[in-house]
């Protein structure tokens, strides 16, 4: 979820024949997500491995929204993503002076934004729907580690506190390609991927699911998605895989 990241749920206007002016649709989701990776500050990392149940039990805040404008064959969309996540326990800690086992009493407490800008061009037009996208992705990331038993030998932060912050942002471009085939007049399966780089060594995704149009204007989208990004710059690090369910509504207008 925290990746919510993360990070272009495909873009679809639904099964509605385009009738040649702008198309419009918002698409409030939710990613039911695990994690499992890496995240480090200052120095110090730490492994990271939370089932959904145990990212639901701890958030403490989110919002997850796609609005996607399409126009003939050119397709835009903007994507916006907060998560704030408390508590997350962490099991080993490793700094300078090593690797510690401090069972579950390392607190990661993971603020995260993402703001994704994309443009696409459909490049196949017949029964099944290809677009092929851009995109550029900002991504901020603040992340707290916090230890709250003594332990032996000790690990002491920077600065001699038991605690260590940090926060960074950084900027990748993505390309990817989108698929949709009907099933039916109002189902239709969908599928999609990207990968990029920059501020990341890299990133990428794969989703695959079914959009279902129950009402004239209105969608139900579900299906899988995978998230990886590998990011590591002045002591901090987000080397961290995302996989889970995701359930949307999308509203055209």
């Amino acid at each position: 979820m925290l990746a919510l990241a993360c990070l272009g749920l495909p873009a679809t206007q639904g099964l509605a024949a385009e009738n040649g002016g702008w198309q419009y649709e918002a698409t409030p989701y939710l990613f039911a997500s695990g994690l499992d990776g890496t995240v480090g500050v200052r120095g110090f990392t730490t492994d990271v491995d939370a089932s959904f149940s145990d990212i639901l039990e701890n958030l403490e805040g989110g919002f997850m929204a796609l609005f996607t404008a399409r126009k003939g064959p050119w397709l835009f969309g903007l994507e916006g993503v907060y998560m704030r996540l408390e508590g997350d326990a962490s099991r080993t800690v490793t700094g300078p002076g090593g690797v510690v086992s401090v069972d579950g009493q390392l607190d990661v407490t993971n603020k995260l934004y993402v703001v994704q800008g994309s443009a696409g061009y459909r490049v196949l037009d017949d029964r099944t729907k290809v677009d092929l996208l851009g995109a550029v992705r900002w991504t901020k990331l603040d992340a707290d580690l916090t230890v709250r038993v003594q332990f032996t030998p000790d690990i002491v932060f920077p600065g001699g506190s038991a605690s260590a912050s940090g926060s960074e942002n950084w900027t990748d471009f993505v390309v990817g390609a989108q698929l949709t085939h009907p099933l039916s007049d109002t189902v239709a399966l969908f599928g999609y991927a990207d990968v990029g780089a920059g501020g990341s060594d890299l990133t990428y995704q794969l989703v695959g699911g079914v959009n279902w149009e129950f009402a004239r204007n209105f969608s139900a989208k579900a299906g899988y998605r995978h998230l990886y990004w590998d990011y590591e710059d002045d002591g901090m690090v987000w080397d961290m895989a995302a996989n889970g369910l995701y359930v949307g509504l999308g509203i055209r207008f």
